[in-house]
């Protein structure tokens, strides 16, 4: 359970030419990460998004099948976290939001994510 110092939350990681780590349990040759520009990532998470918000589709079930983060075998679920254990954008991100809330796109040295925080 996440506590006053910690925040829990999920997230859909898109990776891209751009990330530290060109690989992912669905790309283990980094062959899609490699040929993905950001603007593209971002597009596909914008429309993942808006499915999510609209009611079309689930958060958990979006991450599981399109996030390039290996919590994708978790519905995007990364657990509970306190300040200083998650890369700066991301953790000030999350922070700001509300349990429920997800997120605009954030970038981070890994690539672009949208984060829902689920306590």
């Amino acid at each position: 359970m996440a506590t006053a110092n910690q925040v829990r939350a999920s997230h859909i990681l898109i990776k891209h030419e751009g990330s530290r780590r060109k690989a992912s349990w669905k790309d283990p040759e980094g062959l899609v990460i490699r040929n993905t520009t950001r603007d593209s990532a971002v597009s596909q998470l914008q429309l993942f998004r808006n499915d999510i918000i609209s009611g079309k589709a689930k958060f958990e079930d979006i991450a599981s099948r399109f996030s390039d983060c290996s919590s994708a075998k978790r519905g995007g679920d990364l657990g509970p976290f306190g300040r200083g254990q998650m890369q700066k954008p991301f953790e000030d991100a999350t922070f700001a939001l509300k349990i429920g809330e997800i997120s605009d796109i954030v970038d981070t040295d890994s690539g672009v994510h949208i984060i829902m925080r689920t306590g």
